[in-house]
């Protein structure tokens, strides 16, 4: 890809079988990787990453799948489930060396911190989520015309075939829909970075697909499991979102406070992409989590 992270290093880090993360490291002290989130790429962390360089270790890989890491094809259903795809994390923060490690994700990145956090709570020090409900939570407040606004979760849900198709006939009118309007201030993307993320995402469909379609199956199951057996986060929690309450009708940081018990919830009034539109904000946010 043609942009990287300024004063960051890469590197690619065998973490499974036949996946190695293409990953950018920065900084020293105590270790936080950042997960990005749909249609994007670690760069979308670029603001927010330099900041907390200043002081800490950071990590930010791209997701199996996206960007530059590899893109296994889909087999039996649990390749691209968040189980999966948090393993690969915390093979990455291994192998650079941490056992212990806070982890930031933003949309199906914090999706693959979530999971991390419910599998490994001996591992992850501290936890954020930017502008996402847990999966199961998700599938439960989508309801009648207000679903349309998630329109691509159903797509994407579809059995492998048709969904490919329809996106890869059209891939940057699909992804670059969703880069325009989810956001409230379009500067926040530059004609540079967002054409390295529609790049990125026409090389992956199958793998972004397989992405969505695992979390209307497979991640809907270890959701289950945890809720059923009264799991929750243990370690301090932060959760930015926009008020998607307000708008279909639930109450966001009750959703989130049923999965954490030291959690602390913002709204914010950015579009989406928070860390690129108000990166100052989400750099406060988690400089107090790891304050905590």
């Amino acid at each position: 890809m043609a942009h990287t992270l300024a004063n960051f290093d890469y590197q690619r880090i065998h973490v499974a079988d036949d996946v190695s993360l293409n990953v950018a490291t920065a900084g020293s002290g105590t270790p936080i990787v950042l997960l990005h989130g749909f249609p994007q790429t670690h760069l979308m962390w670029r603001h927010v990453a330099a900041d907390l360089a200043t002081d800490h270790t950071v990590i930010c890989p791209d997701l199996r799948g996206y960007g530059d890491s590899d893109k296994p094809a889909e087999t039996d259903g649990s390749v691209y489930a968040k189980r999966t795809m948090a393993a690969d994390i915390l093979a990455l923060a291994g192998a650079l060396g941490h056992d212990r490690f806070a982890l930031a994700g933003h949309d199906r990145g914090a999706l693959v911190a979530f999971r991390a956090g419910l599998d490994h709570p001996d591992k992850i020090t501290h936890l954020a989520g930017l502008d996402v409900l847990p999966t199961l939570d998700m599938w439960e407040v989508l309801h009648g015309v207000t679903a349309a606004v998630g329109f691509h979760l159903y797509l994407m849900a579809q059995p492998p075939g048709l969904p490919e198709q329809m996106i890869a006939a059209g891939p940057d009118a699909f992804f670059g829909h969703f880069l325009d309007s989810w956001t409230d201030d379009p500067a926040a993307i530059p004609p540079g970075v967002r054409a390295a993320y529609l790049e990125a995402c026409r090389g992956a469909v199958p793998s972004i697909v397989a992405d969505y379609r695992a979390s209307a199956g497979i991640d809907i199951v270890h959701d289950q499991a945890d809720r059923a057996a009264g799991n929750r986060l243990r370690m301090p929690v932060a959760v930015l979102q926009q008020d998607w309450g307000a708008a279909l009708g639930f109450d966001a940081a009750a959703l989130w406070a049923s999965w954490a018990a030291d959690l602390q919830h913002h709204t914010v009034t950015c579009g989406h992409f928070m860390a690129e539109e108000a990166p100052d904000e989400v750099a406060r946010a988690l400089r107090e989590l790891l304050g905590r």
